[in-house]
């Protein structure tokens, strides 16, 4: 192949080299020019275009992607049309990607013009995903090269190996202080781990955290046809001699690994009672985010095998994002640990709102003993140990901006407004560079410094308590504490609801801190509520 500057009299049959664009006149990059073509552009008054001419030997960068992606194509999956030398090779269906990276390896070392990219081994797929691209670089590729690269393709074919349903129990253990909200999402969770790979539930059991009583559990499990056993435990296994695992040697059973070298998932216990699997959950499975529960479950749904070589070979790659479940972030444990710093915490005021419920009044500007009530709210959080202040605004923003005139906050203006709350949320959120966030309403003016200092006393994430939430006679209220391990999950709430819902996903690691007076129940949403408050 050929490539450079070409005079517009000899452009006949040459690859475009550059998208060409002159008035009105159209030809995209790597399209054939014809004699037709050659008319339009000297009419133009082109005298030379850019592009490649093909030379005897020469494949086309599509054809070649294609005859590639072909010899590459392996069980359960399916390949794109050729396009700009790139041809895709597409998951049938979800489950796990099998390749041999030191051979995808030794095809990108033969030559500059090919290039293969593809997911990791064992990575988990949907049917619909691309697991793989063929891309050839110029606009065409010799055939000896092509042919050397597809003697190695056909000996590295790229597959996938889809789930296949199994039928799982899930166990629960029980201890007196392990609230049920905890117990129940920590199953509905698990419920959709299983359900992603393919899995079906035909058991859920809750047990006392004793040996002898998981024992039992685990035997009816096994006599019920359980393929899969998967034991949530009331506190994480931190020996082969813990509860857990003697549970299932007690009914039977053998442990077959303790660790993992993937973290979270360090705690994970693999076992097995007859024909039956059994894992016992670390303390991260309580979280949605990826963890090495997920990697374990999806090799038993492909049926590859897994064993103690197969774990600890996941290391590499094996170091996950921070989980809700690691409430203190790897980073901080280690700054904490030398006593570089306390936690920085912002308050996030969230006063965007239109009032929809005031009868056509701005809440948050209407006075309390001559105060604007945004003003009245900043004004008392400022007192408190809060490090920084950000006010979300957006309806009536400059007249937001106006009432808190000289104050010590920033402000981050939402444009989404009415939209919800969350979107005041989560351009509030991605504001910050902080350790937690009090998420505050701008509506709630008998929240005082001493109701935030005693929620940030208490706040203590390594030590579990990373949602401070305050209480007045049993009931919940504002503001809410976060740690920042949850930044990204409030940023994907939508519509008016914000990031309540997930304190229920998450009652593990939440604190209640009780008052005494209303004042984290007391919000002004409707003239009625003003008037009640203010006599």
């Amino acid at each position: 192949m050929k490539f450079g500057p070409v005079p517009i009299t000899k452009a006949q049959g040459l690859v475009l080299g550059h998208t060409f664009r002159q008035g009105g006149a159209i030809l995209k990059k790597g399209h054939v020019i014809s004699a037709a073509d050659i008319a339009a552009l000297r009419a133009l008054g082109v005298e030379e275009v850019i592009g490649a001419r093909l030379e005897p030997g020469d494949i086309s960068e599509n054809a070649a992607a294609l005859h590639l992606a072909q010899e590459l194509c392996g069980d359960n999956i399916t390949i794109s049309d050729a396009r700009t030398g790139r041809c895709n090779l597409i998951a049938r269906g979800d489950g796990l990607v099998l390749l041999n990276a030191s051979e995808i390896h030794a095809i990108n070392q033969i030559d500059e013009s090919i290039t293969l990219a593809t997911l990791a081994d064992k990575a988990h797929v949907k049917a619909g995903q691309v697991v793989a691209t063929v891309k050839i670089i110029p606009f065409a590729v010799s055939q000896k090269t092509l042919n050397y690269a597809e003697d190695l393709a056909r000996h590295t074919k790229i597959t996938i190996s889809p789930y296949k349903s199994k039928n799982f129990s899930i166990l629960s253990t029980l201890v007196p202080d392990l609230k049920e909200s905890v117990v129940s999402s920590t199953e509905a969770l698990t419920r959709q781990r299983i359900k992603a790979i393919g899995g079906k539930v035909i058991n859920s059991f809750q047990t006392t955290h004793g040996a002898d009583d998981i024992a039992k559990a685990v035997r009816k499990a096994e006599e019920s046809k359980t393929d899969v056993l998967l034991i949530i435990g009331a506190y994480a296994t931190v020996d082969r001699g813990d509860v857990g695992p003697m549970g299932v040697i007690a009914a039977g059973g053998v442990i077959d690994h303790f660790g993992m070298p993937v973290d979270p998932g360090n705690l994970l216990v693999l076992g097995r009672v007859g024909q039956m699997l059994v894992l016992i959950l670390p303390g991260c499975a309580r979280s949605p985010k990826l963890n090495g529960v997920d990697w374990v479950m999806q090799h038993i749904a492909a049926n590859i095998t897994i064993g103690g070589t197969e774990i600890m070979s996941m290391g590499v790659g094996g170091l996950l994002v921070d989980t809700p479940a690691r409430p203190l972030p790897r980073e901080r444990a280690v700054a904490d640990k030398k006593g570089l710093q306390r936690p920085t915490i912002a308050a996030l005021v969230l006063a965007a709102g239109q009032s929809r419920r005031m009868e056509g009044q701005n809440k948050l500007l209407m006075q309390i003993d001559g105060i604007p009530l945004v003003r009245h709210t900043v004004e008392r959080i400022i007192a408190s140990n809060i490090n920084e202040i950000v006010v979300v605004t957006g309806h009536q923003d400059n007249e937001i901006l106006e009432a808190l005139k000289g104050l010590k906050a920033s402000f981050v203006y939402n444009s989404l407004y009415a939209e919800g709350l969350s979107t005041s949320l989560t351009a509030g959120i991605r504001s910050l560079d902080v350790d937690a966030v009090l998420v505050c309403l701008g509506d709630m003016p008998a929240i005082d410094a001493n109701h935030i200092n005693r929620l940030i006393s208490e706040f203590s994430p390594e030590n579990g308590r990373a949602i401070g939430v305050p209480v007045h006679n049993g009931k919940r209220g504002n503001p809410v504490l976060w740690a920042r391990c949850f930044f990204d999950e409030m940023c994907d709430a939508s519509g008016d609801v914000g990031a309540r819902h997930l304190i229920g996903a998450h009652e593990g690691l939440v604190y209640e801190v009780q008052f005494g007076d209303t004042a984290v129940l007391t919000d002004l949403d409707t003239p009625a509520q003003w008037s009640d408050y203010l006599s």
